[in-house]
Parts: C-alpha cells; structure tokens; sequence
C-alpha cells in the first residue's frame, strides 16, 4: 500500500506518520511505501527505507499532479493555513485553503482518466464550518453557516468532496476536528492558539496569555484522538456515509475555566498562577462565533472516540511530550 500525507511537516502530520510507521499496516495491508508533502519538506522517516518526502506548495500549478504521480491508494489531506492566518490574510487563505484542495481533487480525477483510479481520501474539515445562531448542542443535520473565511474554505473543501466522490473520481471522508488540545511546540497563527497555550506553557514553568473569559466553552479533542479519527477514516467502511461524506468528530465541550481547574488537579496552583488575563477583543470577537458542544452520533454510531475529561486531555499531553515529569 502506497500512502499519501499531505501536510506531513504540521503537528497532526507528524504524529500520523509516527503512527503508520508503529504500525507497519493500515486496512489489513502492509504500508509499502510513504509519500509526505508539505510547504516545507517533512523529516526523512528513520528506518523505513520506501519514503520520499517533499516540499511543495500544493496551490501551485502541476504540484498536485505531481503528488499522486505514483497513484497512492490513501491520501490523507491535512495542509491549511489556519484559522487567524486564512482572516489575517484572505487571498492566501483561499489560495492555499480551496484552491490546494480543488487542485488535489482535481489531479486524482486527471490521474483516473489513463486507468482505473479511486484513492481514498481522507480530509480534515473543521468545526468552523459552523456558526451562529447556534444551539447549545449542535446536531449532525444542523446546517453549514461559516462566520470566518477560514470556516468557509473548509465548508466548500466538505463540498467538493461529497462531489467527487458522488462522481466516483474518490472514495472520501471528511472529518470535522475539534480543537485539537494541547498542541506540543511554539504557538502558531490560529485564533483557537490559546486553548493550548494556557496549559502548555504552564505545565513548563513559562507564563501564558489567556484572552478571552473563562465561562468561553468550546469543543476538543488531544492529538492522540485527532490521529486515531484519521486511521479510522482511512480504514472504515465509507458505505454507510451515502452522500453525507462528512462528519463532526466526538469531542469534550469543556469552558476556560473548566480547563484552568483541570490543570489546577494535574499540576497544582504555582502552575495556575502563570496563566495572565490579558483581553484580546479580536480573537473575543472570533471565538464567540464558534460551536460549543455537538451529538456527533453519527460518528459514534460509527465507533469514533475521544476523552470525556479534560484531565485526560492534559495528562495524555503529559506523558506524550513531558515524559510523565511535571515541573
């Protein structure tokens, strides 16, 4: 089996690719060779002699069609700008964002002309796509509304999907990710940033800025999740989606100050007392047009999981890249 990660170089990426390689397999078939893509070249995997990694820059003329050149059989679609980034700068959000997804989809079908060819794909949607008015609990039939151009990008990647799929072109899924919490390393661009930021730095003995207030309530998931949602997308059986290629992903809809409290058991008070309230209008005003809480019964009804705590959320964070070992 042939794979493809498109985004290989992000967080996400990083730990999928850690994941195929432990495993050696992916739907009952041996992973023969690995394709990882991002704007930067990703690491060289060590030990596995079949990988090619390379830089590229999905929006640009040819690169996607030189991306499924060897005609992957999986195609796991990670790369975005995120969320403040795709506001901040509109012409390179919808660059990288649509265009960098229609050319991918675009160059599979180009590729299934000269002979059979139907990959699955695997897209990581958000839970942008969705906006106010707002219940307290979204279900699975409530109606795309994106309020950021970012959730708009991804609602028509969600689009083009279904149709290529409808078409026969690809076998795809799309998986609407909750904020993934906490993310290891430096802060990036995306609005959501401090959700993490508030445990992360804490736990290593470093201040961090909080925001917005803690009554903010949001949806989440760690990375340990977020991986297994795209294993299980890449191997389940796509036949009982029909055409509603999408699905929010279960997650715990959990407050700031709910997460501040999680941290308080897990690390104490001095880790607490680094947390600085710092009000933010602009990412106020973005974060209060975000979804809360979801059923998500249709993606538990097809065996997708993720924490019912946040407790669990930190000390999976802690024994992932602390080592179990808290300052």
């Amino acid at each position: 089996m042939k794979i493809l990660v498109v985004g290989a170089a992000g967080m996400v990426g990083r730990k999928l690719v850690a994941s195929l390689l432990a495993r050696g397999h992916l739907g009952g078939r041996d992973i023969e060779a690995l394709i990882l893509a991002d704007i930067v070249a990703p690491e060289t995997p060590k030990g596995f002699l079949s990988a090619k990694t390379l830089a590229i820059d999905l929006s640009a003329p040819g690169s996607a069609a030189a991306l499924v050149a060897d005609r992957p059989d999986v195609i796991f679609h990670l790369a975005a700008i995120v969320s403040g980034e795709a506001e901040a700068d509109f012409d390179k959000g919808y660059r990288i964002n649509l265009d960098g997804t229609r050319h991918l989809l675009e160059a599979i079908r180009q590729a299934g002309q000269a002979a059979p060819y139907r990959p699955r794909l695997v897209f990581t949607s958000s839970i942008a796509v969705f906006g106010e008015p707002l219940p307290a609990e979204i279900p699975d039939e409530f109606m795309l509304t994106p309020l950021t151009s970012y959730g708009t990008q991804k609602a028509i990647g969600e689009l083009l999907l279904a149709d290529y799929s409808r078409r026969g072109f690809v076998d795809g899924i799309g998986i609407r990710l909750p904020t993934i919490a906490i993310r290891p390393g430096k802060p990036n661009k995306a609005a959501s940033g401090f959700f993490s930021g508030i445990i992360r730095e804490p736990l290593a003995g470093i201040e961090a800025v909080l925001p917005v207030s803690e009554d903010v309530r949001h949806w989440f998931a760690s990375p340990r999740a977020a991986v297994a949602f795209l294993l299980q997308a890449a191997e389940m059986d796509t036949a009982p989606l029909g055409q509603r290629r999408s699905l929010t992903m279960p997650g715990l809809a959990a407050t700031v100050g709910e997460e501040i409290a999680a941290l308080r058991r897990v690390a104490g008070d001095k880790a607490v007392a680094l947390i600085r309230h710092e009000p933010d209008p602009v990412i106020a005003g973005i974060v209060a047009g975000w979804p809360q809480a979801f059923t998500a019964n249709r993606a538990r009804a097809l065996g997708f999981s993720a924490e019912h705590s946040f407790d669990e959320i930190i000390r999976a964070h802690v024994d992932d890249e602390l080592g179990s070992k808290l300052r």
